[in-house]
């Protein structure tokens, strides 16, 4: 059973499906991250609520995502039902208690959660480009845009400050394209137009301030156990590349923000990742070796993240090499492909020699698993046939009503709810360009308000020449308006100052100050 040091998981079996004993993750090797694969129906999201409530017990918070809403019910007790007593006497979880346990509930659309914003910045011009599935060439003016908002000191908090300077980019083409590369507004209408369309999807609402703390997604209670912060992302998976862009997002941020802690005793943070295989279908090959050295890194700062999807064939294999945890439910093998994550899921375990690992993973049934987790030294266990533990939470989602008192009763409860649209690159570019046409009708009215010397040609009642030639036209000069000249001495003191304190992390999102 487990105790201080670990979470109980379930009890394995013997091949003649007696008891053979309890299946524990040691917490020491949390941050090792993990994996819960099965196909749909098998049981992975008892696993994961059975994991989260593992953690949070032990004094770990936990972040996860609520794909269908059913998680939500860790918020609440448990109740005893026939099916779920007779699988504790089976995997002899003696006392079965039933607790609720400390629940934060987040939704990007502010609708079941606490609203959940990013800033343009922080987000980051890989990830960007990413979510907006842009080309080459236009995730190279995305880089450019992030590079003069920078020097220029123009903060992108929302998407209107982000559709500004690309504007201004725009009308800067020859300037820009001459200093950093070509910049072609067809290129920049074509950005303008996903920009459009995800502001029709609600992307509107999650970038702008107040950004989420990461602190708030780290607490404990008074009692000393983590709070399970869940997302709905019921809403969230009909768009899935935002889903997949802001959970890599809060990732990397965990790896900029955190610091290196080494090998603790217990982890500082759990990350369940949900339908996993979203965040690298059609992902390109930089995004994916990106997200290979997070995971690598991340383990270092304490953080576990655990892939929970499908089909192990859904991760990359350098990202599955780093996930020593493992949960795998039943998979079913009707097609070619099936037959290989089959076998792709059997080869991953160190073998047990009293059954065939690929033949068994088609026949578990619900609520069972092949579970393998690490031993001392980080050494991988045999795997063993097991019977996952019933969850001491209910089973099930929660209602409307008991969600709107838990929000309201929540530690976070006031401090996200309102937006905040502070002065940014959309009001500061604005103001500039009022500035400048001030600026140049102030100049205009005091060039026809001058004094004149007649015959020195500023007068316009000054003698025409004769004999039919023309007057020669006035020569063009090269020098700076007095509105140019403000508008660029402005840039290079704002860009020494604030542009060269900017920097930016491993996947290109802002690396705020520690």
């Amino acid at each position: 059973m487990a105790d201080d040091t670990s979470i109980f998981i379930g009890a394995s079996r013997k091949p003649d499906d007696s008891y053979q004993r309890a299946e524990n993750l040691l917490l020491q090797y949390g941050n090792r991250h993990g994996l819960v694969t099965g196909a749909t129906g098998t049981g992975k999201t008892v696993s994961l609520q059975i994991l989260a409530e593992g953690f949070s017990n032990a004094g770990v918070p936990v972040f996860c995502a609520d794909i269908k809403g059913d998680l939500s019910g860790i918020a609440m007790m448990g109740t005893p039902q026939d099916f779920l007593v007779k699988r504790a006497e089976q995997v002899k979880l003696d006392p079965y208690d039933f607790q609720e346990f400390p629940v934060i509930f987040w939704d990007l659309f502010g609708e079941q959660g606490h609203p959940i914003r990013a800033t343009v910045s922080e987000m980051g011009p890989l990830l960007l480009s990413r979510l907006m599935n842009l080309s080459e060439a236009q995730e190279g003016i995305m880089n450019i845009a992030f590079r003069i908002a920078d020097e220029e000191g123009l903060l992108l908090l929302d998407l209107k400050d982000l559709q500004a300077l690309l504007a201004n980019i725009a009308e800067r083409a020859e300037e820009i394209g001459a200093r950093y590369g070509n910049v072609t507004k067809p290129s920049v209408g074509a950005i303008q137009r996903t920009l459009l369309v995800l502001e029709q999807q609600g992307a509107t609402n999650f970038f702008g301030e107040p950004a989420l703390r990461i602190a708030d997604i780290m607490r404990t209670t008074r009692d000393g156990r983590g709070a399970i912060s869940v997302l709905a992302a019921d809403k969230l998976m009909m768009n899935p590349r935002l889903y997949a862009t802001f959970l890599l997002w809060l990732m990397s941020e965990l790896f900029e923000e955190l610091p290196e802690v080494g090998d603790p005793d217990k982890p500082k943070l759990v990350f369940f990742f949900d339908e996993a295989h979203l965040l690298f279908d059609d992902a390109p090959k930089v995004l994916i070796d990106r997200v290979e050295q997070v995971v690598r890194l991340i383990r270092s700062k304490g953080v576990g993240v655990y892939f929970v999807t499908q089909n192990p064939l859904d991760i990359p294999e350098t990202v599955l090499a780093q996930l020593g945890n493992r949960v795998q439910h039943a998979l079913r093998a009707y097609t070619p492909r099936e037959q290989k994550a089959v076998r792709t899921a059997a080869e991953t375990f160190r073998p047990n020699p009293d059954f065939d690992c690929a033949t068994v993973i088609t026949q578990l049934g619900t609520g069972e698993a092949l579970v393998s987790t690490l031993e001392a030294k980080g050494v991988p266990s045999m795997v063993q046939r097991t019977l996952v533990r019933p969850p001491s939470s209910r089973l099930g989602p929660i209602t409307p009503d008991e969600r709107r008192k838990l929000i309201a009763e929540s530690p976070v409860s006031g401090q996200y709810d309102q937006t905040i649209d502070r002065e940014s690159a959309f009001e500061m570019l604005q103001k500039k360009a009022k500035d400048a046409l001030d600026a140049e009708a102030q100049q205009q009215e005091s060039g026809r308000s001058r004094w004149t010397i007649p015959g020195f040609g500023d007068d316009d009642s000054a003698p025409q020449p004769t004999g039919g030639r023309r007057a020669p036209a006035p020569r063009s000069s090269n020098r700076q308006t007095v509105a140019e000249a403000a508008i660029k001495s402005v840039v290079r003191s704002v860009g020494s100052s604030v542009g060269r304190a900017i920097v930016r992390g491993i996947l290109g999102s802002l690396a705020r100050g520690r």
